[in-house]
């Protein structure tokens, strides 16, 4: 899982952490993976996850696909020795899961000692890893991680108002869609009526996220719209068929569409991405996609939501 250490690098926006006892597992904002941290350990507020007050110990928790589960697992069972580093079990309060010890360095070039974990989540991946710098591993032992990590558990779904409560901008309107998912905590959401992760290309969804570098120029607005639409993920075949400045709740705006194939079964879709640009350098960023049959159905729903957004 060597691969996976760059996640340390990953952040999100602050965020608030429900208290409990000792014994109960704490579950970050946003995220489906709950732990039972070390005594010393305090929610992070630059990551997901838990720090020391010097920041020194970390333990960073995120979700991958559930893919990346199935691809240890597989090659553990079956081709052992092609893995770089081979992983241990370990039972967990969500069941079997991998994890792996290493010395390395951090970012600044600092000996830590560094414990990554895989689990099974079902519909995704759990990931949570641990960073002990030498001065701080005769507290924070190989026993003491390992009891950490056999404390994770998962739940099933991350309560709605707990996910709405984390965006900068307040969702009024869900447009009966059925699956509502944190992307990132704080930064991005996804609205689906496909309850497959795997294949949510295949009906109609939203992604609702901010964008913190805009052009404040409106005659810069228009080809940063194009560039943005151009760098949407999963896309393939890729034709903008309307770029055009709009207002958008009494807000500038840029409404931009794309006819694109899209996901492993080759849907064809049709994609708008709306920017709502706000004071300063700052956007509102709506990606919608639906297949190209059941556009002109889903096209007011993906209204209905974008109109029903309002600042906080």
């Amino acid at each position: 899982m060597r691969h996976l250490a760059p996640l340390f690098a990953l952040t999100v926006l602050l965020a608030a952490y429900s208290p409990a006892s000792a014994a109960d597992p704490i579950y970050p904002p946003g995220v489906r993976i709950g732990v039972t941290p070390s005594v010393g350990l305090e929610p992070s507020k630059t990551f997901t996850g838990f720090q020391t007050s010097d920041q020194g110990v970390k333990m960073l928790m995120t979700e991958l696909p559930a893919s990346a589960f199935t691809e240890v697992e597989t090659a553990f069972r079956t081709n052992p020795a092609s893995m770089t580093l081979k992983p241990e079990t370990i039972e967990t309060g969500a069941g079997q899961a991998f994890y792996t010890v290493e010395p390395t360095k951090d970012a600044a070039g600092i000996p830590v000692r560094r414990y990554s974990m895989i689990i099974n989540g079902g519909t995704f991946s759990g990931y949570v890893a641990v960073q002990v710098p030498e001065n701080a591993q005769k507290i924070y032992t190989d026993d003491a991680v390992r009891q950490m990590f056999a404390s994770v558990t998962v739940r099933k779904e991350v309560p709605l108002d707990e996910q709405l409560g984390m965006m900068p901008f307040k969702i009024s309107e869900l447009s009966a869609f059925k699956t509502v998912r944190t992307l990132a905590p704080g930064a991005a959401i996804l609205l689906a009526d496909s309850a497959d992760e795997n294949a949510i290309e295949q009906g109609p969804f939203m992604i609702l996220g901010s964008v913190g570098s805009a052009p404040d120029r409106p005659d810069d607005r228009g080809r940063f719209a194009q560039q943005a639409a151009a760098q949407i993920p999963g896309l393939r075949d890729a034709r903008i068929t309307l770029s055009e400045p709009q207002r958008i709740d009494g807000a500038p705006g840029y409404e931009t569409r794309i006819d694109a194939i899209s996901g492993k079964g080759n849907t064809p879709v049709t994609v708008v991405q709306w920017l709502r640009f706000g004071s300063g350098k700052t956007a509102m960023r709506i990606i919608a996609s639906a297949p190209r049959d059941d556009w002109s159905k889903a096209f007011p729903r993906f209204r209905a939501v974008r109109d029903g957004i309002e600042p906080r």
